[in-house]
């Protein structure tokens, strides 16, 4: 929004009206970039802090921590007076509030989901997280008429999800497997009954709950320490490398620097926060299709549709970019192709939507036995952010230095992650979580890793 660009960063005001200025490079401003990524290395950081609070208190507790922490965020960042405020609303506050909710919520999801419906349970955190992002855009169309205060009103609804966190946090019970951990078997049985249904034969799954939880009990001592053994090394490489691949897909700055793009090639503030809105309904849309089909056609196959759609588009946005914007000293590039821009973003949006983007929370919270799930999920979310972080930071400046470029960066990791996916995924779809080293003990390659006739591999 111009209102915020001109209360905190003017020179980045007065740099995009500069006609002189490199149509790439409208937008090159670290200060304006920290603002945007902070959130991110706070977020890395403690989630880790909340797989080890987790022991203590419970996944419930974590995010009622974090609903908290974000509702207390946005009300620092709506009443900033400078940058300072702004930073340390975002980075201390929602950042932290981000991290622990983030280690909770999919692992809370996964771990209360019937096996069969697990997918479309956990990747209901994405499709939730998109419709935030959506509400995010169309505040921000609507505040952006606001002259002067309109971004005061659009950091400030943050609060809303934030007390819907808080609020909600109250009314769900703990995980049983979290309470099992903690030695609360009683409170785990009544847990499972209400979440399964009063009439629901609950016996053999609490049965195989607590043989999980007992035999977790037993190794939970360093359980960071333990995710780099062997037996647990197929579950880190897929575990991070997930969200890593997902990270470098290029998804992560479409998503968020979609505005940006937009008025790059040639939106006026507007069009761009329209075209935003129009790209986040079509991520919606690709998430809740992606929720009803992934417990059918199963994770790998859409990973494989994803990757390839994406890697298509962003070579296509390349050569659009590459043809036709920056030419002739001209700071925007003709309508058509502007369009054509933005149909491809929203093409990129629907590929990922449809898998990369909600199968990167569903993977790292199914595959890691349980007393390793916290630490795992821990270390995914943490590597995640922090590539987040690294990419919003460098993101602008790689665009300004390396132009249309930029997008060829990603299709190569998108190359890669389809061979990745193809060699080493196992299929998991429909696999209780206390039977999951079954699939590593099937996989042609991480069957080597897998734990053989001992009484863990007798029990699961």
């Amino acid at each position: 929004m111009d209102s915020f660009l001109s209360k905190f960063f003017p020179e980045v005001l007065s740099g995009k009206k500069n006609a002189k200025r490199d149509a790439y490079c409208k937008y090159d401003n670290q200060a304006l970039t920290a603002f945007t990524s902070s959130l991110f290395i706070a977020g890395a950081l403690s989630s880790v802090v909340a797989s080890r609070v987790t022991k203590r208190v419970g996944r419930q507790a974590i995010m009622l921590i974090g609903g908290a922490l974000f509702l207390g965020g946005s009300i620092v960042n709506a009443a900033a007076v400078n940058i300072s405020m702004l930073i340390i609303g975002r980075m201390l506050l929602l950042g932290i509030g981000v991290g622990f909710t983030l280690q909770a919520a999919p692992v809370y999801l996964a771990e209360t989901a019937p096996a069969k419906w697990r997918g479309a349970f956990t990747s209901a955190y994405n499709a939730f997280a998109v419709f935030g992002i959506l509400a995010a855009t169309v505040t921000n169309y609507f505040t952006n008429r606001i002259p002067g205060w309109g971004w005061r009103v659009s950091l400030g609804l943050a609060g809303v999800p934030g007390i819907i966190i808080v609020v909600g946090a109250l009314f769900v019970p703990d995980t049983p497997s979290s309470l099992l951990l903690r030695g609360h078997p009683d409170r785990a049985r009544a847990a499972l009954r209400r979440i399964r249904g009063p009439d629901s034969d609950i016996d053999f799954e609490f049965k195989d709950i607590v043989l999980a939880a007992d035999e977790a009990r037993k190794n939970e001592d360093g359980a960071f320490r333990r995710l780099f053994s062997k037996p647990y090394r197929q579950c880190l490489v897929v575990g991070l490398g997930i969200p890593v691949f997902f990270k470098l897909t290029g998804i992560i700055i479409i998503a968020v620097l979609t505005p940006v793009l937009f008025r790059t090639v040639g939106f006026n503030s507007e069009k761009a926060m329209l075209g935003t809105v129009i790209n986040s309904m079509t991520n919606l849309t690709a998430t809740l299709l992606s929720s009803t089909v992934m417990d059918r056609t199963g994770r790998r196959l859409l990973f494989i549709v994803g990757g390839t759609g994406l890697m298509l588009c962003e070579v296509a946005i390349t050569w659009i970019m590459g043809a036709h914007l920056g030419k002739h000293h001209s700071l925007t590039m003709p309508q058509n192709y502007a369009i054509g821009v933005l149909v491809l973003i929203c093409l990129c949006t629907f590929c990922s939507g449809l898998s990369w983007a909600p199968l990167r929370w569903v993977l790292p919270s199914e595959i890691y036995p349980l007393e390793v799930r916290s630490a795992g999920q821990a270390m995914s979310i943490s590597v995640a952010l922090c590539l987040s972080f690294l990419q919003l930071q460098v993101f602008i400046t790689m665009l300004c230095a390396m132009k249309f470029a930029v997008f060829l960066f990603f299709v190569g990791w998108l190359f890669l992650m389809i061979i990745f996916v193809v060699l080493f995924l196992p299929e998991t779809k429909g696999v209780p979580l206390e039977t999951m080293r079954s699939v590593w003990a099937q996989h042609w390659y991480w069957k080597r890793f897998s734990k053989h006739g001992d009484n863990q591999s007798n029990v699961f």
